[in-house]
């Protein structure tokens, strides 16, 4: 079970508006973002897919009876939208994506849409609407503007409140960093649409960050400084970055599985097309099993794994 908080309204330290629940999820599902102005519901974000079930009945517990009528996403990366489907099966509620993703949602591309690259899943979701750059919504009662955040992801958007001072971030910058800058790692443009995102929020005059993952913060300058300082730290040596994300994929699974033995993490990696262009790419073309092995090494280091002989297990 996921770890599953909510920062309610007037909390100590979050400032947060009466219409705004943030249902803080861990690390496998991103926040859920509740907005609520009488009849008008709205949820940012829904969560990984084996997560759904929770991400239905928090939502289902706050509404109390109201149905939700709107469903957004800030990107779709597996931990944000796997919830989607399961949503709209209860309630229908209008969806909202981010417009570049409307081909490949139609399809249903799961190459596009990465989660064959990266080795996870997503039940087939549908949308009604897209989200623009410049685009103003409103929610919660609150005036939002939608912002491109390309960086982590190329079609990432935020929510911005000018009146609240209130920005959804995304993965966009969370307090102590981003998520991992996806681009770079087939060789694209990631680093510069990062460095311009972070310099874009700093325009801002930002109050309050809710992000993709973490607990609501209001240090945005210092969380803004040490994000610039680790894009510096990336950008010098584009290796770190796929190092990273390598520890960041396979905690994601180990965050799914719970525990996986070594063939089985062996036979994942394999089949995820992302992680051998990494290999291949950034890793000199390495064995795998001496990839795994890497990877498993600073999992444990870092308190993110454990193992136990042949079993390698999730630490949280």
């Amino acid at each position: 079970m996921t770890q599953s908080t909510a920062s309610e309204p007037g909390a100590a330290g979050q400032r947060l508006p009466a219409g705004i629940r943030v249902f803080e999820r861990g690390w496998l599902s991103a926040n859920n973002v509740l907005l609520i102005d009488g009849d008008d519901t709205v949820l940012v974000d829904s969560g990984y897919v084996s997560h759904a079930e929770q991400t239905l009945a928090l939502v289902e517990a706050a509404l109390d009876g109201k149905p939700l009528k709107r469903l957004i996403n800030t990107h779709l990366h597996s931990d944000h939208c796997g919830g989607n489907a399961l949503l709209q099966r209860r309630w229908q509620p209008r969806t909202w994506i981010p417009a570049a993703e409307a081909r490949a949602v139609a399809q249903w591309d799961v190459d596009a849409l990465t989660y064959r690259a990266t080795g996870q899943q997503c039940d087939r979701f549908a949308f009604d609407a897209l989200l623009e750059d410049g685009q103003s919504m409103r929610m919660g009662g609150i005036d939002w503007q939608v912002i491109a955040a390309p960086g982590h992801d190329p079609h990432a958007v935020m929510l911005f409140a000018p009146a609240e001072r209130i920005l959804i971030s995304g993965d966009a910058l969370w307090q102590h960093g981003f998520g991992v800058i996806f681009p770079e790692l087939d060789g694209d443009s990631g680093f510069a649409e990062q460095e311009a995102v972070l310099r874009r929020i700093a325009e801002l005059d930002v109050r309050l960050v809710i992000p993709g993952h973490g607990s609501p913060f209001t240090d945005v300058g210092a969380a803004l400084e040490r994000a610039n300082g680790r894009l510096d730290y990336l950008r010098a040596d584009p290796r770190r970055n796929a190092a990273h994300a390598l520890k960041v994929l396979v905690k994601f699974k180990l965050l799914e599985q719970r525990q996986m033995t070594r063939d089985a993490l062996l036979q994942w990696m394999a089949q995820a097309p992302l992680l051998e262009r990494v290999r291949l790419r950034y890793l000199d073309g390495a064995p795998l099993p001496e990839v795994l092995q890497q990877v498993v090494t600073g999992l444990v280091k870092a308190g993110a794994a454990t193992v136990d002989g042949d079993t390698v297990c999730n630490s949280d």
